[in-house]
């Protein structure tokens, strides 16, 4: 999976499942970076909740910022509708089938273009995995349940769980889901 659309590859490295074939519109990654260093990028970001577990988020495995919480996201490939953009990421990245709800905001991410990266601005979803939502056994590698925020989440990600969704910020521990 290339690391310049997809930001975690969390479902890569699971032996069970194939990479995806690659959907029409995606970039080979030195024609994305030629773009994407001069032009916005539009995401999305798949923003999965529940009461009794939090928000799921999931830990960058690629370049940059490996190691970095953060809500599954993924660019929105030339003419592909957004609605199927989310279910694209959530099935490549969380490796679920969601419904896709409300736009619940934007997120603008300076933190990327001030390390002279690109600059994305993501499409925040509400969603709802079909037909269940995982235990914590069941997530991909990478991915956890969080009924407070975690350090280690991009800033714009917090700021924005937070103000629009209500989240805590900073908790250590991941919910016991």
């Amino acid at each position: 999976m290339s690391h310049a659309q997809s930001r975690t590859g969390n479902i890569s490295r699971m032996e069970s499942r194939p990479e995806p074939a690659r959907p029409p519109g995606w970039l080979p990654k030195a024609e994305f970076d030629s773009i994407f260093s001069r032009v916005p990028r539009l995401c999305v970001e798949v923003v999965i909740t529940a009461p009794e577990r939090g928000v799921l988020l999931t830990r960058r495995d690629i370049p940059p910022n490996v190691g970095a919480w953060h809500i599954p996201g993924g660019t929105v490939l030339f003419g592909e509708p957004l609605v199927q953009t989310v279910r694209r990421v959530a099935r490549d990245e969380l490796g679920l089938e969601v419904v896709v709800g409300e736009l619940l905001g934007y997120i603008e991410y300076p933190s990327h273009y001030d390390n002279g990266l690109d600059s994305p601005v993501g499409l925040a979803f509400a969603t709802e995995v079909v037909p269940r939502l995982p235990e914590a056994k069941e997530l991909p590698d990478g991915c956890e349940w969080f009924s407070s925020l975690p350090e280690g989440l991009y800033e714009e990600q917090r700021d924005f769980l937070i103000g629009r969704l209500g989240f805590e910020p900073f908790g250590t521990e991941p919910a016991d889901q």
